[in-house]
């Protein structure tokens, strides 16, 4: 157990040493606002229209915004540089959080609300994606192995585990003092701050474009390399995985108010994201031996088990316990799911693929959360919680299919003779 533990420790600061310690907490502060304005929209929304369906609407349009944009994001931080892409969402998401936050401040129309929601979800600059895509280029530019890679997955999905447990604890911690709207300014201001730091940091050019990549003037563009079927099945996984934690969203949400204890939502949220962050953490333990793809129908497996706790919970004491037990299956499932993913994306499209995988499961939350609060109101929190243990069942038939690629993915870096990224 001591040298697995110290060999761990090993490869974690052998990550560290390939991003620098400053670019986790740059990309860390950087995606926060994504949790913020995710987990907050319902909250100001509700608080300033009086009404919880404009609340989910809004929320929904926000995330569906940030579903069909992140894709684009990836793409273009491809084919330009992480750079440029980052730093302009970064400065436009700024303007758009503002804008929806005085739009709901003012008691605008629901479709005016939603119009800003799905600008501020459509700017989102994808930090948390991206950051994977650079920290998978810098450590294979250094030649390290699966098992490193792995930790640089485990490393970036505890970070997001983080962000959406400090995410509704700012947004508490503002409608306690306040008003919502106070953690919506700070989103604002830590996007256009650490998004421009991050875009400006000089690991930026471990995903750099090269120059015309030795391209003839007259010599037509190449053709994109396909997706393999790979990296469509773990999509659907991930999308299933999402609807799983939808599901369980709302099934917090209507057993807390149930309860009378609503406030209590943010804590519960917490609780389950600081399980799946520390498992998340001794996910670089695990033996390179139990593959991905064994890997991803093990946690899916779990996934569809655990979530059955929740189904039967009727008391805040039972939510704490069931919420913390599933959370350890959550993190090893997001790990794997981007694992497989980069494994099997064509190396030029790696920030692409891993925008793409994050959309997959926010797009799935996101609708979720709106069809399964109404399924709640109306049936009570069981049937948002079936919802997801449905979802998870599917999840694990999905993965039964997918078989982990024989040979890992070649960054363009690697393609540079002189091992440099311009």
């Amino acid at each position: 157990m001591a040298q697995a533990a110290g060999g761990t420790s090993a490869t974690y600061r052998e990550v560290l040493g390939a991003t620098g310690a400053l670019l986790p907490v740059i990309s860390f502060f950087g995606r926060l606002p994504v949790a913020v304005i995710q987990f907050g929209s319902v909250l100001l929304i509700t608080r300033t229209s009086g009404s919880l369906a404009t609340g989910g609407t809004v929320a929904c349009a926000l995330a569906l915004g940030q579903v069909a944009m992140g894709p684009v994001v990836g793409r273009l931080a491809d084919r330009r540089g992480q750079r440029s892409v980052v730093l302009c969402c970064s400065l436009l998401n700024a303007l758009a959080i503002a804008c929806y936050t005085l739009g709901a401040l003012a008691g605008l129309p629901t479709p005016l609300l939603v119009a800003l929601g799905v600008l501020a979800g459509a700017t989102v600059p994808g930090i948390g994606p991206l950051a994977r895509a650079r920290g998978v280029a810098l450590v294979r530019r250094g030649g390290a192995d699966e098992r490193v890679v792995n930790t640089v997955l485990s490393l970036e999905s505890t970070m997001d585990e983080l962000s959406f447990v400090l995410g509704p604890a700012l947004i508490g911690v503002a409608a306690f003092v306040g008003h919502p709207a106070y953690a919506f300014g700070a989103a604002a201001l830590l996007v256009a701050g650490c998004g421009t730091a991050f875009a400006l940091h000089p690991t930026e050019t471990a995903t750099a474009v090269r120059p015309a990549t030795a391209r003839a003037p007259k010599e037509p563009r190449a053709r994109r390399p396909r997706m393999p079927r790979e990296v469509r099945l773990v999509r659907l996984g991930l999308v299933l995985l999402g609807v799983l934690l939808g599901g369980c969203g709302a099934g917090i949400t209507a057993l807390t108010q149930k309860l009378g204890q609503e406030d209590q939502a943010g804590l519960v949220y917490a609780a389950m994201g600081v399980m799946s962050a520390a498992v998340g953490l001794s996910m670089a333990a695990v033996p390179e031996r139990f593959g991905l793809a064994l890997r991803w129908r093990v946690a899916t497996a779990a996934a569809a088990l655990l979530s059955l706790l929740l189904i039967g919970t009727q008391s805040m004491s039972g939510l704490y316990v069931a919420v913390t037990v599933f959370g350890a299956v959550f993190a090893p499932n997001l790990i794997t799911g981007f694992g497989l993913t980069e494994r099997a994306v064509p190396g030029e499209r790696l920030a692409e693929g891993m925008t793409f995988a994050a959309s997959a499961f926010v797009g799935g939350q996101a609708v979720t959360l709106a069809v399964a609060g109404r399924l709640a109101e109306s049936h009570g929190p069981a049937a948002a919680y079936t919802v997801g243990s449905v979802a998870a069942a599917l999840a694990f038939g999905v993965a039964l299919l997918v078989k982990a690629p024989a040979a890992p993915g070649v960054t363009p870096v690697a393609a540079t003779p002189s091992g440099s990224c311009r």
